[in-house]
């Protein structure tokens, strides 16, 4: 499996980013984390179109989409991992994760997505859900490779 992060702004370094990537790193699939950062100097609606364009841009061809939004389902870490077996089941080698910007995803992004998820109703700094949901994807694969790292 192939998994991107496609990101709105730029990760500092740090403790976070650190996190990031000791779970990209324990993963034995390939991550690509894929950054994207607005030139222009827009707000609302316009500034979430815009970020939308960069987003979509970097999406890998015949990746599922996967939008993370409040608004999205929230998944137990077991059906998190039962998507990705469904996913890697029927065919598909690439799974593309997609995080806004602090006005979000711009809804023609998630009308887009396969999938839209959420990490409960909290609103979470960005650079926090990179690392969540890298740990979410590294605890999806243990639990479908049978190994003890997530106990019921």
């Amino acid at each position: 499996m192939r998994v991107t992060l496609v990101a709105v702004g730029r990760a500092r370094r740090g403790p976070v980013e650190e996190l990031c990537r000791d779970y990209a790193g324990r993963l034995p699939w390939t991550v690509e984390i894929l950054e994207v950062e607005p030139k222009k100097r827009l707000s609302g609606d316009a500034l979430k179109a815009h970020e939308a364009e960069l987003l979509a841009a970097r999406i890998p061809d015949g990746a599922v989409l996967v939008a993370l939004d409040e608004r999205g389902r929230a998944l137990s870490s077991p059906d998190f991992a039962e998507a990705f077996r469904r996913w890697r089941d029927d065919g598909r080698q690439a799974v593309c994760f997609l995080i806004g910007g602090a006005d979000g995803l711009d809804p023609r992004l998630r009308d887009r997505a396969d999938l839209v998820l959420a990490f409960g109703p909290q609103t979470w700094p960005h650079m926090m859900v990179r690392a969540m949901l890298l740990e979410q994807v590294y605890r999806a694969e243990r639990i479908l490779a049978g190994h003890p790292y997530h106990r019921e």
